[in-house]
């Protein structure tokens, strides 16, 4: 079944919107120790699998453009949770990877992310929970 826009009072794009900033907020005040921007939690929330990445490859990740990203990365780095490495056989080509206090504040942050998704997904249908997903992936899709 095809979606068709219905003009109304709601729009699902704004309803995202309040959420993903309902949501920021929400993991800010659960990670408040930390004292990391938003833009640094989900850097590193999307650095904790341990895999080594491209600036590029980061910045698709989170939804950044590369030079925006360079910030939030210098902040980590300065932090000690990231270092950068020059990718073998390609100088100009730089690896983001997390250090030990990287890996386990990404560790913290998934755990956080994972404890939000269990209770706002938790009691939901397994098919609304997949529903929300595909939308998501379209979403995603549709402006990559």
């Amino acid at each position: 079944m095809k979606y068709d826009f219905v003009p109304s009072d709601r729009s699902a794009l704004l309803t995202l919107q309040r959420a993903t900033h309902a949501t920021l907020r929400g993991i800010a005040g659960e990670l408040v120790d930390l004292d990391m921007t938003a833009s640094e939690i989900n850097a590193l929330g999307n650095l904790a699998d341990g895999r080594s990445r491209t600036v590029s490859e980061v910045a698709a990740l989170i939804g950044a453009r590369p030079t925006t990203l360079t910030s939030v990365l210098d902040r980590l780095e300065k932090r000690e949770l990231i270092t950068r490495v020059a990718r073998a056989g390609d100088r100009r080509s730089v690896l983001i990877e997390l250090t030990d206090t990287g890996r386990a504040t990404a560790a913290a942050i998934r755990r956080t992310f994972a404890d939000l998704e269990s209770r706002t997904l938790g009691g939901l249908p397994p098919e609304a929970v997949a529903g929300f997903y595909t939308v998501l992936d379209a979403l995603i899709e549709e402006n990559r």
